[in-house]
């Protein structure tokens, strides 16, 4: 008779071994139970790669902030002054003017379309923005009465006479209309926009309404479609200007309010765009863009300090004031209640009071 494995009848389930052990068999089984052992499980996979982005991120935002600390040490944007500690945004409040005007190549201007304030504080990471039309009439002891958008253009044609910068003019002035303290003044120009949007990969808007606007002298072309749309610069200017159609058919024509809260509304967004990793990580870019487009009196170590201190600020801290008023050709006549509302709203701002 054969003594071959093969000819051996089929052995019962759990009979048990007599005469020698095979230990091949048992060895392959411990390597499978091994194996089978250090699979792992998909949501494991997930949270190893999860981290890994996770990682590469941090990475990515430290080494960006690094190269954003080293082109305000080179004195690449900003005023090149030191500040001292107590001034800086980390440890008092802020409010600065910003000023859009309507300058660009094909149409050099100095009136401006936007004229915003806004104050800041550092304990209760909050701000307050105040958007006034820029038809408004100011009537000011010690100034012209004329509209809010002309003052920059006027300072400017008399800074050689007056040797006095029009921003600094411009905050004096300001300051005394809304009665708070204007510590710094940034003037940006269409161009600039244009760039800061396009650079942070569009602006994300609801528009209430189509608009149609064309005009061949300055080549503007404005044809938006009402309802939700991501805009790029060029959109985006369109956007925040328009006023009125002289197309066929006409579109819906829009104020200087209306105008206010789509300003308000773009600003909003380019938080959020500037807040998310993408736009960390663009940056620099950013102000490289509007470097050559934009004026500003704020010191590099203030830029640094302003970032460190605002840049998580959620949306929700941040209280839009738009002033409105009554529309008289060829000027907006303020609502005095409006005024005074915004004034209490930048000094409770600074002074910490909801």
């Amino acid at each position: 008779m054969s003594n071959s494995k093969g000819s051996l009848p089929p052995r019962r389930p759990g009979a048990q071994q007599s005469g020698r052990v095979q230990p091949a068999k048992s060895t392959a089984s411990g390597k499978a139970a091994k194996k089978k052992a250090k699979k792992r499980s998909p949501f494991a996979r997930m949270v190893r790669t999860l981290l890994m982005i996770l990682l590469v991120a941090v990475i990515a935002v430290l080494a960006y902030m690094g190269y954003l600390y080293y082109k305000f040490e080179q004195g690449g944007f900003g005023v090149d002054q030191p500040v001292q500690e107590e001034q800086l945004a980390s440890s008092k409040p802020l409010t600065m003017l910003l000023l859009g005007t309507d300058n660009r190549p094909e149409h050099p201007s100095n009136l401006t379309d936007v004229i915003m304030v806004a104050s800041l504080n550092p304990v209760t990471k909050s701000a307050t923005v105040v958007s006034l039309p820029r038809d408004t009439y100011v009537e000011l002891s010690g100034y012209k009465k004329t509209k809010i958008n002309a003052f920059y253009s006027r300072f400017k044609g008399k800074e050689d006479e007056s040797g006095i910068l029009a921003e600094d003019e411009m905050k004096t002035m300001m300051s005394k209309y809304l009665d708070v303290k204007v510590d710094y003044v940034t003037v940006l120009d269409f161009q600039g926009f244009r760039d800061i949007v396009d650079e942070l990969g569009g602006v994300d808007v609801n528009i209430s309404a189509d608009m149609c606007y064309t005009d061949s002298v300055d080549g503007t072309d404005i044809n938006l479609k009402k309802g939700p749309a991501q805009l790029d610069g060029d959109e985006a200017l369109d956007y925040v200007r328009y006023r009125k159609s002289n197309c066929s058919p006409k579109t819906e024509a829009s104020d200087d309010f209306d105008r206010n809260k789509r300003q308000n509304e773009v600003l909003n967004s380019l938080v959020g765009q500037m807040q998310s990793l993408g736009g960390v990580l663009k940056i620099g870019k950013v102000l490289d863009a509007v470097d050559n487009n934009m004026k500003t009196d704020i010191e590099s170590a203030q830029i640094k300090s302003l970032i460190a201190t605002y840049w998580e600020i959620s949306k929700e801290n941040v209280e839009f004031v738009p002033v409105t008023g009554t529309w008289r050709s060829p000027y907006v006549y303020i609502n005095d209640e409006e005024l005074e509302t915004a004034r209490k709203s930048l000094q409770n701002r600074i002074a910490g009071v909801n």
